[in-house]
């Protein structure tokens, strides 16, 4: 099922052109000719009636009851028929209806779901690490992976030192992220067997949080800097809190951290 607020059903609306019952120019046959013929799909049924009887309507509740990939593939098919159309070829919100539509195809296509914040945990009682958590997860809750990346490398400079600190690994609070990180892979290391392959991807991880030092100080809200892309954000939180996710584990079964 897809899931989609009334500003992003308006968004499609608005591309498919849907404000009046219609569905672009189709009529009734045309309509059930393109799904059946692009999808082996009978859209006028049942199962797509729920809403009402108009095509604008039978869309919509296909885009209800219908899977992620479903549906993005069919909106990627209708917006290829749309640009065939000699009428919405030149109009002056062409391009932004586009930019949106294709931003919305993407979220539908990733299953829509925001990003996950079971790895940001609260290790110790402390007020900042509170108010900091609490803002990451209203930044992810909004699905706002930029402007959560300055938080979160914060978040895993105090993580890393407490790490080390229960671990009574010496380091400097002017050492940067990576450094920690660094220290922590080493330690784990030597207290644990780790197979070949989680040992080379926490090796790995070094080199990465040396990168997401980059990105916080120049692609993130940390400073006046140009944004990074919003997928390019989720793409690089994911990555930074799978790392953090394993070392939740580990931690629990060895700290109860």
């Amino acid at each position: 099922m897809v899931k989609l607020t009334h500003a992003e059903m308006r968004s499609l609306d608005d591309a498919l052109d849907m404000g009046s019952g219609y569905v672009l120019d189709f009529s009734d046959r045309t309509m059930a000719e393109f799904f059946d013929d692009e999808f082996g799909i009978t859209i006028y049924q049942d199962r797509y009636a729920f809403n009402g009887s108009s095509k604008a309507k039978h869309m919509r509740a296909f885009i209800a009851v219908e899977d992620e990939f479903t549906v993005a593939r069919v909106l990627r098919s209708l917006w290829d028929y749309r640009e065939s159309l000699d009428r919405y070829s030149h109009t002056e919100r062409g391009p932004a209806i586009k930019e949106r539509f294709f931003a919305l195809v993407t979220k539908i296509e990733v299953g829509g779901a925001v990003p996950r914040t079971d790895a940001i945990d609260r290790f110790k009682n402390d007020e900042t690490l509170e108010e900091l958590i609490a803002t990451i997860e209203r930044d992810i809750g909004a699905n706002r992976p930029v402007a959560a990346l300055d938080r979160l490398h914060t978040y895993c400079m105090k993580k890393f030192g407490h790490l080390l600190d229960v671990r009574g690994v010496t380091w400097q609070r002017s050492e940067p992220l990576h450094s920690r990180v660094g220290k922590y892979v080493k330690a784990l290391s030597e207290e644990r067997q780790l197979r070949d392959i989680t040992g080379q991807i926490a090796k790995n991880a070094i080199g990465i949080f040396e990168k997401f030092n980059y990105v916080r100080n120049n692609h993130s809200l940390a400073h006046d800097n140009e944004l990074i892309d919003p997928d390019e954000a989720r793409f690089i939180y994911d990555a930074i809190t799978a790392f953090l996710r394993f070392i939740k584990a580990v931690e629990a079964e060895r700290f109860g951290a």
